[in-house]
């Protein structure tokens, strides 16, 4: 294996959040975007718990997002994503708390309770990311930090249960932050669509 693989599933904000990592780093990988309804039994050979995103590297294989994106910016980190301090603690909240609201805000019709109901669960972290951007361009200065586009996505997937309702909320610092996020060229370079790896290729 001459360079890390990268299996990937284009929608997934955990899969994001590594893309994004990997490119900001400059990290020359394959990128093998999958089916999860069909996954290849090398995905499950690497990881068999089976979940996007994984790295495999020569001498170690990563499955989990975040651990991605820290050895990634171990290789280079040519804008300081790792400048802020305490950003841990905001990327915690999101995985750990915001996550599993937004779940079953998603797929509400899975669970007992209404939409609405799970979507004003979520509440708390937008106003926490309002709040946490102020007048900045960011979530800690008004450069990118590894916070800003380790919750990105999770926002974004957030935002697009109900776009026209988002659209609406008073969050506007929150809103701006997301719309330069969905802008920026790094974002737009990992959501381009790839073909759908199969291990027979």
């Amino acid at each position: 294996m001459h360079k890390p693989i990268l299996y990937s599933f284009r929608r997934c904000p955990y899969a994001m959040r590594a893309r994004m990592a990997l490119t900001y780093a400059q990290i020359d990988f394959e990128l093998r975007d999958i089916l999860l309804k069909d996954k290849p039994k090398s995905l499950l050979t690497y990881s068999p718990k089976g979940t996007v995103p994984v790295l495999v590297l020569p001498n170690k294989v990563i499955d989990e997002s975040l651990d991605i994106m820290l050895w990634a910016l171990q290789q280079q980190d040519s804008d300081g994503w790792m400048h802020a301090d305490n950003q841990f603690d905001l990327i915690k909240l999101c995985d750990e708390k915001f996550k599993p609201q937004l779940d079953r805000y998603k797929y509400s019709d899975r669970h007992e309770m209404s939409e609405k109901y799970y979507r004003d669960e979520c509440m708390w972290f937008l106003s926490v990311l309002n709040k946490q951007l102020g007048s900045k361009d960011n979530l800690y200065a008004n450069t990118i930090s590894l916070a800003d586009s380790a919750i990105f996505p999770f926002i974004r997937q957030f935002a697009f249960v109900n776009k026209t309702w988002f659209d609406s909320l008073s969050f506007h610092a929150l809103k701006r932050w997301l719309q330069q996020h969905l802008q920026s060229g790094l974002f737009q370079q990992i959501m381009n669509k790839s073909t759908v790896w199969s291990d027979f290729y």
